[in-house]
């Protein structure tokens, strides 16, 4: 289903991996601390059309646009905001921080609220913008602090939550919000699916914390929201979420029925391949129903169609490492983190040479792509992309300007 483009190194595990909403653009947040925002070849114009470029003719390059030491600790969690310009990230010093994402400079600080009943610091797991009104920020201790970000102070002076509510018992592993109702005016969500340790729970932005599951005895780690989907026999409507578990188990449950899931799918055999992350593919790259892209805690991609609740395809991104980020960019390539490389991944078309995303009887194989090249170190303040230079770690020679671009043969 698809085929790799290219592998982009970093200098150290990546912990968080979001992607621009309207742009060819990704950010990552790294174990180190770092944040970097790199952006792909355009291979759309204003229209939506496919057009011939960069991309296409052996010349597009992935592009650095900017890179920092951005948290004391990791950068545990990050997200472009409901107005993609911003880019929020959330680190193990405590603090929440609001930048711009296309310079890199800081606008907002905030101090992620403390535990009092811990002696252990309350790390982020989660960030999500709701809307352009609120943005949620989940903890390692269960909290869900929600910040109304249409505070008069909210990008000049640090402030506290609007709400602190409590879905879980234990860490937040991921959010998803729900499609607003037909009655709502605003057209924003104000719902929201969380998993946490091993239960899921449905929270209101105005009423709180509305439902818990059962103990699903299993820890839910992933979640996505998927609407459009047939209805038939006793379904209330064609919208369900999928969870992914620490078992290799991707469960659906129907909207309206958040006691206990509705559908199990084995998507790995072998016992404790967890599904790390999820993201739903294109509607232009459907099979027949809806196909769900499962980050694996074995370093695989497994596709998933919804419907014959099947793995119809798979890849693989690393052999060793899981997959904690997954998504598709405006463009429909997906991306891949895990480990310390991102991977770029393109539709396979008929008469491809087979390549990482090979299958054989259901089993996913792929050589994973090593890189001679000592690590590289770089400023802690972000500069243009073409300005920074990269240097060999311990000697301070340049390694030349353009080793932050990475160059791949071309895009589909």
């Amino acid at each position: 289903m698809f085929d790799t483009i290219c592998s982009l190194p970093l200098t150290s595990e990546i912990f968080a991996l979001s992607i621009h909403p309207k742009e060819p653009i990704f950010a990552a947040g790294l174990a180190g601390g770092h944040v970097e925002v790199r952006k792909l070849p355009e291979i759309l114009d204003a229209e939506g059309n496919y057009t011939q470029c960069d991309a296409e003719t052996g010349f597009g390059c992935v592009e650095l646009a900017w890179r920092t030491r951005r948290h004391k600790g990791s950068c545990r969690c990050l997200s472009f905001g409901a107005d993609p310009d911003v880019l929020y990230s959330a680190g193990t010093d405590g603090i929440l921080k609001v930048a711009s994402t296309e310079s890199g400079q800081v606008i907002s600080k905030i101090a992620i609220p403390q535990d009092q009943s811990s002696h252990f610091e309350n790390a982020p797991t989660v960030i999500h913008a709701l809307s352009p009104q609120n943005l949620l920020l989940a903890t390692d201790s269960g909290s869900l602090c929600v910040y109304d970000l249409r505070a008069p102070t909210y990008f000049t002076s640090p402030q506290r939550p609007q709400t602190v509510l409590f879905p879980h018992e234990d860490y937040i592993s991921s959010i998803a919000p729900l499609s607003p109702s037909s009655t709502s005016t605003s057209g924003t969500s104000k719902q929201w699916v969380s998993t946490g340790a091993t239960t899921l729970a449905v929270t209101d932005l105005r009423r709180g914390v509305l439902v818990q599951s059962i103990d699903q005895r299993d820890d839910l780690l992933s979640c996505l929201f998927v609407d459009g989907l047939p209805t038939k026999g006793g379904r209330r409507s064609g919208e369900k979420v999928i969870v992914g578990n620490s078992s290799g188990l991707m469960t659906t449950w129907e909207r309206g029925a958040w006691l206990d899931q509705d559908e199990r799918i084995v998507v790995a055999r072998a016992r404790f391949e967890s599904i790390d992350s999820l993201a739903v593919l294109p509607e232009r790259m459907q099979l027949g129903g809806k196909v769900i892209a499962a980050g694996m805690g074995d370093g695989s991609v497994r596709f998933v169609e919804l419907g014959i609740n099947m793995v119809v395809d798979g890849c693989q991104h690393d052999d060793v490492e899981s997959v904690v980020g997954l998504g598709f960019d405006v463009s429909g390539r997906m991306i891949s983190g895990g480990g310390e490389v991102i991977k770029l991944w393109h539709e396979k078309v008929e008469g491809d040479p087979p390549g990482a995303s090979a299958t054989t009887n259901g089993h996913y194989s792929g050589e994973s792509e090593d890189d001679d090249d000592d690590e590289a170190s770089f400023s802690d303040e972000p500069v243009p992309g073409g300005q920074r230079k990269r240097r060999r770690k311990g000697d301070g020679r340049e390694k030349g300007k353009d080793k932050h671009r990475v160059q791949f043969a071309g895009l589909d």
